[in-house]
């Protein structure tokens, strides 16, 4: 798949059979939609094109309204790739493109630059300034601009709407199980080592203190889990708290810890991939470090069973 970041300077796509969404979380539902897309493009010899946002539009539009994504950009274009998309556009959410006026959405975005042969979409969506313009008015220019019109089948674009909120729903609940059944995949998470208070060594556990990559992606809700994680082309098993550290602190401030099992190296500064496998408790606050020493023996307990049954 190619993926092209200058619309400026945009290839001849042959035949462009294109679809425009955030696809945020590449769930169930939106691989749906974009296997029709494909299935389009085969049939008229041409090549499929999805064009999505960056930033998110509700980033730039409503700045500080917390966004929560489920899939930061990288990761949404490498599962797009896996379905078949032939091209991704990445479009910047600016200003300018934003008063774009529907009809010069149309007109000066979709037919100038795509050219396209075929334009598929949701019976809701919408575009241009204000959200003015919705799929009658693609309908309306489409044999003026000489595009077939597709319209996504509803209950696949309603299934993909409800999908997207359940999602994000159960990862502040902390079902992140319930989560991967709706994405087909584990849920996963990027975060920078940094360095913590060094506490988990004296009693056996040490930890990595994870900042998260991408500020917008959602941190599933506080407790602890089961995790497998990626340090390069490695895979570790080990469990993850997200929390304040009640035992220890009284700072209200959440931390994201992962202790690997049968790991033993500084990786300060270093990125790891977290796949969620399941959430084995609540945050406790405990008497003593030997009563919190205790649980994460027992916590490790578990977390190799729920890993064993999720394997």
């Amino acid at each position: 798949m190619a993926v092209f970041y200058d619309i400026h300077t945009p290839p001849q796509f042959n035949k462009a059979v294109l679809t425009v969404g955030t696809f945020d979380g590449v769930h169930k539902g939106h691989v749906a939609i974009l296997n029709e897309v494909v299935k389009h493009a085969e049939a008229a010899g041409g090549e499929s094109v999805l064009i999505t946002f960056d930033p998110h539009p509700r980033k730039f539009l409503f700045p500080h309204q917390p966004l929560g994504i489920i899939t930061p950009l990288s990761v949404k274009l490498e599962l797009i790739k896996n379905i078949g998309i032939t091209h991704t556009v990445v479009m910047p959410f600016t200003q300018e493109f934003a008063n774009l006026s529907a009809t010069a959405y149309i007109q000066r975005f979709l037919v100038d630059v795509f050219h396209p042969h075929s334009i598929i979409i949701g019976y809701d969506h919408r575009f241009g300034h204000d959200r003015l313009g919705d799929i009658n008015m693609l309908r309306h220019y489409a044999a003026k601009h000489l595009y077939q019109l597709v319209e996504i089948p509803a209950q696949l674009i309603d299934a993909a709407a409800v999908s997207s909120t359940r999602i994000r729903h159960a990862l502040r609940d902390g079902r992140v199980e319930d989560a991967a059944q709706m994405l087909n995949r584990k849920y996963t998470l990027k975060g920078t080592v940094v360095h913590g208070n060094k506490l988990g060594r004296t009693i056996g556990y040490p930890t990595a203190n994870l900042e998260p990559v991408d500020k917008d992606q959602i941190v599933p809700a506080i407790g602890i889990y089961a995790i497998k994680a990626r340090l390069g082309t490695e895979y570790y098993d080990g469990m993850l708290s997200i929390g304040y550290n009640p035992t220890v602190t009284n700072k209200k401030e959440i931390k994201i810890e992962a202790n690997l099992f049968d790991f033993d190296a500084d990786i300060y500064g270093h990125e790891l991939e977290l796949y969620f496998v399941s959430r084995l408790r609540d945050e406790q606050k405990f008497a003593s470090l030997d009563d919190l020493k205790h649980q994460l023996h027992l916590d490790k307990i578990t977390t190799l069973d729920a890993l064993k049954r999720h394997s």
